[in-house]
């Protein structure tokens, strides 16, 4: 059954929460603060672009914004490289709300060995990507900077983020693809009864 949050926008801002709820993993004791210094010491284009190769043969082109987010996009860029995203999933799907991916164990309790600075307004950084249609944005805890790999694909709309969540890039080609990933069944934690698999992130241009 599909999941009923995208019905409203009460119902929408209580998903939200529960991207939080479901990532309170991040930030523990397991996990390490990313050198700030050393990772916002971008020196790639200001402007990388991504390509994610679903396991069906769908593709979603993203172009990043390194001069926005640097600290995110050089995380994002540096595990794609070691192809951590490579067989991973976009674990919970909230049609009208967003798609969400890059957790290895698929539950959105995992992450990456390293959580990063937490790069939206009211962490006191300057942001001004809106959560809008196919802009890619990174998932936390209640913690401001416990980002680390899962990241989110906004489906339509979800201004009420903006300020809240490191938005760092956006869709340049693919969006049907989004689509066609936020229809897909799920059950009633909005993980999709069916893996949606991504087979690899790739760094077209850095």
């Amino acid at each position: 059954m599909k999941s009923k949050f995208h019905t409203t926008k009460i119902a929408l801002f209580l998903a939200t929460l529960l991207i939080i709820s479901s990532l309170a993993f991040v930030g523990c004791g397991s996990k390490k603060a990313a050198d700030e210094e050393a990772i916002s010491d971008y020196d790639g284009s200001a402007h990388p672009e991504i390509e994610i190769t679903m396991e069906d043969g769908g593709v979603i082109d993203v172009e990043l914004d390194a001069d926005t987010a640097p600290i995110t996009v050089t995380n994002f860029i540096k595990l794609a490289k070691e192809g951590f995203y490579d067989g991973l999933t976009f674990h919970r799907v909230i049609n009208g709300f967003m798609i969400q991916g890059g957790d290895p164990m698929g539950t959105g309790s995992g992450g990456s060995d390293e959580t990063i600075k937490g790069e939206f307004s009211e962490n006191g950084v300057d942001n001004d990507i809106s959560h809008e249609r196919g802009v890619i944005s990174m998932a936390r805890s209640q913690s401001a900077d416990s980002a680390s790999s899962q990241f989110f694909i906004v489906h339509e709309d979800s201004t009420f983020l903006d300020g809240q969540y490191a938005a760092f890039g956006h869709v340049t080609k693919g969006m049907e693809e989004v689509d066609k990933i936020a229809e897909v069944e799920t059950d009633d934690s909005d993980k999709p009864t069916t893996d949606v698999i991504i087979k690899s992130i790739k760094v077209l241009k850095e």
